[in-house]
């Protein structure tokens, strides 16, 4: 559909036709700003990444959110330019707070444009999310930036909606971290729209264990099994890292990659569920594309661990292109 080098500009715009009253569109910055009215003071958030995540981050910019997101093309972290463009939009007074997931390009990238405006007089803070539990805790510094990515923009942004400082809406976010990990698996890779080729060579009857959300491979190839082995597969390392207790309430979130049928991403959500309610009480839960891999077939599971304060904002009103809630 249309040139691959304008795959994400025209996004971008028909998600703000789509939505005109909750984001304005930059096309010369190619990011996005909520439309929201903002109070004077209030911490402003910002992420972005590479496009092809859909609805990430595009489409958490609102109330209640992100108050500007910067995506870069497919896959490739966005410029120093848009997130420098992003954080002076969304900068109300109180400071800015970065959401950044553990890739290299940006981590590289919104730490150069942090410095750039640290000495233009703008206060800025960084959260790093790294929930990937697919990777062993020895090598926690690989781990990337899942579906945790969501979870942080809701409920620290419901905080920072709140009036709370820079510092607290930082730690917030940071908690939230903490207490998240992230499984992901795929029955197919993802086509690049700029190559038309896949990503990687899959046979028929196996997956990928351990994908994240660039069009890469797992850790390890499997013959596919049945929904519950999948669902062990991916609930078994996420409850061991948050030693969930039956006490334990707790946020899930189910993605599909791109293509996943609304049935088979449900189905594994019940044999998901099934399992969980033996490690812990799950009192949230989303399922749908929240956090893809352009059309992979496959599954993200991310479980929060909460408490009374990280559910009180979770449930706080939210009004973006993806999320509504309560306002």
């Amino acid at each position: 559909m249309g040139a691959a080098s304008a795959v994400v500009p025209d996004y971008l715009r028909g998600l703000a036709a789509a939505h005109p009253d909750v984001i304005e569109y930059d096309a010369e910055h190619r990011i996005l700003v909520r439309r929201a009215p903002v109070a004077p003071g209030k911490v402003g958030l910002v992420s972005g990444g590479g496009s092809g995540c859909e609805p990430l981050h595009a489409g958490y910019v609102g109330l209640g959110m992100l108050d500007a997101a910067c995506p870069g093309e497919v896959f490739s972290s966005p410029v120093p330019n848009a997130i420098m463009a992003a954080t002076v939009r969304a900068d109300h007074g109180g400071g800015v707070l970065y959401i950044v997931k553990n890739f290299g390009g940006e981590v590289m990238n919104f730490g150069l444009a942090a410095e750039v405006l640290r000495r233009r007089g703008i206060r800025i803070e960084k959260v790093l999310v790294n929930d990937d539990a697919s990777f062993p805790a020895e090598l926690a510094a690989r781990r990337r930036g899942l579906g945790a990515t969501v979870l942080v923009e809701k409920i620290a942004g419901a905080a920072a909606e709140q009036g709370r400082t820079l510092d607290e809406v930082a730690a917030v976010a940071r908690r939230v971290v903490a207490r998240s990990r992230t499984f992901g698996v795929a029955l197919s890779p993802c086509t690049h729209p700029k190559t038309g080729r896949r990503t990687f060579e899959l046979p028929e009857g196996e997956y990928e264990v351990g994908v994240g959300i660039g069009g890469d491979r797992g850790h390890e190839r499997r013959p596919l099994p049945s929904v519950d082995e999948i669902a062990h597969v991916m609930l078994d390392p996420v409850a061991v890292e948050l030693e969930l207790q039956p006490s334990s309430r707790v946020l899930v979130m189910l993605s599909g990659l791109g293509s996943t049928p609304a049935v088979e991403l449900y189905g594994l959500f019940a044999a998901v569920r099934n399992r969980l309610v033996k490690h812990a009480e799950p009192v949230r839960s989303l399922v749908g594309d929240y956090i893809t891999s352009l059309d992979s077939h496959g599954a993200l599971l991310t479980v929060l661990q909460a408490d009374d304060e990280l559910l009180d904002l979770w449930d706080r009103p939210v009004h973006t292109p993806t999320l509504r809630w309560g306002a």
